[in-house]
């Protein structure tokens, strides 16, 4: 079994937490957020590479809305920030909401108690005019990007200046670092490995440089080395199932959460399942007042476990 190493200050109820990385920093973020716990999950969309992550993290904590990098395609308006999920109608209207994420980012950041940290793959897609590192394309013509990779020495240093900035900004969060176990199969099995060994390198080279302002979860080596059998892969084979996110979520809440905050989860499980239930009718006067009883357990809950709660 994978050994997965404590907080020095496990997680409580009362804590903030913030999630920037690939698709399962979503998965495991949101988990959080389903049991009333305050986080906040890459609000300008999924971040799949180290330089992506700095880049989002510097604007949230010194935002300026005349310099975020919009364009338009098609009458749409995006940021090279952000994914495709994030877009307006107008340039303005766009940079105002990009502008109140990255604000509200920084916030977040300020109060978080952990970092999450989730890196998918070392590629990185520079935009050749702009000469940035973008978030996502976004769909737009090959030929604006120049697709690069990142050596274990690059990502060494975008992380470290990562952990610079948050503290040149007095951002006293625990950074967490972990890989994701998604495969990228559009880059081949063997170089998606390459890149995984790229990341694990480089985060175990940061975490031993910043030692008590680093942690590393092994939520890959999880995957790969405690389940090992594609039956806890999703049915394309390259996402972990809901079986594995559950195991993973499993060793985190173990080996992070205090035992306060293991016994609030046992007792607020039955509220989560009841907010997940989807009804044959939703609209229904008994299904709204099945809702509201369980807003209500969930406050009364987590007064108990955070009396200075709202």
């Amino acid at each position: 079994m994978v050994d997965v190493a404590p907080l020095e200050a496990p997680i409580e109820v009362g804590d903030s937490h913030v999630f920037l990385g690939s698709c399962f920093a979503r998965n495991v973020g949101e988990r959080f957020g389903e049991y009333g716990l305050d986080v906040c999950v890459n609000p300008l969309g999924t971040l799949y590479n180290p330089q992506s992550i700095l880049s989002v993290v510097s604007h949230a904590l010194q935002p300026c809305i005349s310099s975020l990098p919009v364009h338009a395609e098609n009458g749409v308006y995006r940021c090279w920030l952000a994914d495709t999920t994030v877009e307006a109608s107008t340039e303005d209207a766009l940079r105002q909401q990009v502008y109140g994420l990255l604000v509200d980012l920084g916030e977040r950041l300020r109060r978080a108690r952990c970092l999450f940290v989730t890196l998918g793959t070392n590629v990185c897609y520079h935009h050749q005019e702009l000469r940035m590192v973008v978030s996502n394309c976004h769909h737009a013509s090959p030929q604006l990007f120049e697709e690069s990779r990142l050596s274990v020495p690059d990502c060494t240093a975008v992380l470290s200046r990562l952990l610079e900035l948050l503290c040149r900004q007095g951002v006293d969060a625990q950074v967490v670092f972990t890989v994701s176990p998604y495969r990228y199969a559009k880059y081949g099995f063997h170089q998606s490995q390459l890149s995984k060994a790229c990341l694990l390198l480089a985060v175990d080279e940061v975490c031993s440089r910043w030692s008590g302002r680093c942690a590393y979860f092994p939520s890959y080596e999880l995957l790969l080395d405690d389940l090992r059998d594609y039956r806890f892969y999703d049915a394309d084979m390259l996402h972990p199932s809901a079986v594995a996110v559950d195991y993973i979520w499993q060793r985190l809440t173990e080996s992070y959460f205090s035992p306060a905050a293991r016994q609030y989860l046992a007792e607020y499980e039955p509220i989560r399942k009841g907010l997940l239930h989807r009804p044959l009718h939703p609209q229904s006067e008994a299904y709204t007042r099945f809702i509201e009883q369980l807003h209500r357990r969930s406050e009364t809950l987590r007064a108990r476990y955070v009396p200075s709660l709202p």
